[in-house]
């Protein structure tokens, strides 16, 4: 008697081009199909969809394709408002995107986390669902050739560190973030400055970040580029902004946190408000990139914390104290923590700022440092996280669960990293009560949400 056999999966040439029905979506946005057996992530493509597309990345177990062409839509599919490459669902009505999102917030607890018996409240839509950031970096490029091409201002198009698609009016910031975008680009093509090149190392200017404050109205401009001479009178009188900086990198990635940065103009930090306090950021520091849903999503972790006014709460990941501060006033006493000494400095000034005084702060390392922090202040009752794409680590969450906070709340940005969080959580006696997703990034497949964990 012979053995059935799995069919073996066909793993598709790099570049083919094939005909393809989208199944589903993933986490990240892509759609998923199917390929005799082998398993498509799609760029560009939605459930329903009928697509020819192209693949451009093959492993062992899936591969990765952008759409080339729509042969049939999916019906939930709608014409898009804007060319913009940052903005890949505005081809879902943005209540499905609502849906999706909380699915796969809830999909990701049960079935990675194995968590149960929690209640999944209403996502909150956002306020806006375009012209919503306060923050937005452009990379500078080249259309035609290095020689005689003109310099372009935009977005890396999907998938492609070398290709930038220009923007004439990115809908995701508002109109004046987009005229200041045009004074520096203009400012650039009237000094003859290029674009730098990162196969060639030839070129000087690397990207631009464009920060607003969305309440008191200021913007601060950070130019990027490799080390050289800028005309800074001429660059302080073209752009309109009240601070303006220039960094200068000399490395071989695209980041905009390294390099020497130097003061051109204006102040060094941005001013903003948020949730009736006033709040200085500096041109690092991380600070939600909409302000009007940091609001909502900060009283939503203020009322899961479910302060009464004599509980000692840990702010870790606590960058320029937001979170921490926001729920300061119904604290007994607030301890921040954070690795990035400048974050801390602007945290500390911040909690001068609006004249709290039960607030204490220090630069470390959570791993290394929560124990020391445990020793100096006592035991928490309240904890609240606020960590980076990846989680917190399995050792960040064993010191946690050794400080031994009654309650938990964690504010992710990643329901997949949330679960294995939670999973271990849970494993040392902590119960997952509720949960709500909060739609910080409309028209992307970014999802936050805030977690509450109670000790039993």
């Amino acid at each position: 008697m012979s053995t059935p056999t799995t069919p073996r999966k066909q793993r598709p040439d790099r570049f083919a081009e094939l005909e393809l029905t989208i199944d589903d979506l993933a986490f990240g946005g892509n759609g998923v199909a199917r390929h005799e057996g082998y398993v498509l992530f799609v760029h560009g493509a939605i459930p329903g969809d009928r697509v020819r597309a192209k693949v451009t990345k093959t492993k062992r177990d899936y591969g990765e394709a952008i759409t080339v062409d729509v042969l049939e839509p999916s019906p939930d599919r709608i014409a898009p408002v804007a060319d913009h490459p940052g903005a890949p669902w505005q081809i879902l009505p943005y209540e499905r995107q609502l849906e999706i999102k909380s699915k796969q917030v809830d999909d990701a607890l049960r079935r990675i986390g194995k968590l149960g018996g929690f209640e999944l409240e209403p996502i909150v839509p956002a306020l806006e669902t375009w012209r919503y950031r306060n923050k937005l970096e452009y990379s500078f490029g080249t259309e035609g050739t290095a020689e005689r091409g003109e310099l372009i201002f935009g977005f890396h198009a999907p998938g492609e560190w070398d290709r930038i698609v220009p923007i004439a009016d990115c809908m995701l910031a508002s109109e004046r973030g987009n005229a200041v975008r045009d004074q520096v680009l203009a400012f650039c093509r009237e000094q003859g400055l290029t674009a730098y090149d990162r196969r060639t190392r030839r070129g000087f200017l690397r990207n631009c970040v464009i920060r607003e404050g969305r309440r008191t109205g200021q913007f601060q401009v950070r130019l990027v580029t490799m080390p050289g001479e800028l005309d800074r009178e001429a660059f302080a009188e073209a752009v309109d902004c009240d601070g303006l900086l220039w960094t200068q990198f000399d490395g071989l990635g695209e980041t905009t946190a390294e390099g020497d940065t130097e003061l051109i103009a204006g102040s060094d930090y941005l001013e903003e408000e948020l949730n009736g306090m006033s709040f200085r950021v500096s041109p690092n520091a991380f600070f939600q990139v909409n302000t009007e849903m940091a609001e909502k999503l900060y009283a939503l972790a203020g009322d899961y914390a479910s302060l009464a006014g004599f509980e000692r709460l840990y702010d870790l990941y606590c960058g320029i104290g937001t979170v921490g501060l926001t729920m300061a006033p119904r604290a007994g006493e607030l301890w921040g923590l954070e690795i990035i000494e400048d974050a801390i400095g602007d945290a500390i000034a911040n909690a001068r700022l609006n004249e709290i005084d039960n607030a204490r702060f220090f630069a470390g390392d959570v791993r290394t440092a929560l124990r020391l922090l445990v020793d100096t202040a006592g035991s928490p009752d309240v904890v609240v996280v606020d960590p980076p794409r990846a989680g917190l680590s399995r050792k960040v969450v064993r010191r946690i669960i050794d400080a031994s906070p009654k309650r938990l709340v964690y504010i992710s940005c990643n329901p997949t990293t949330l679960a294995p969080n939670g999973a271990q959580l849970a494993e040392a006696g902590y119960v997952l009560r509720k949960v709500r997703p909060v739609d910080m990034f409309p028209q992307t497949p970014h999802i936050e949400c805030v977690a509450l964990f109670e000790r039993v």
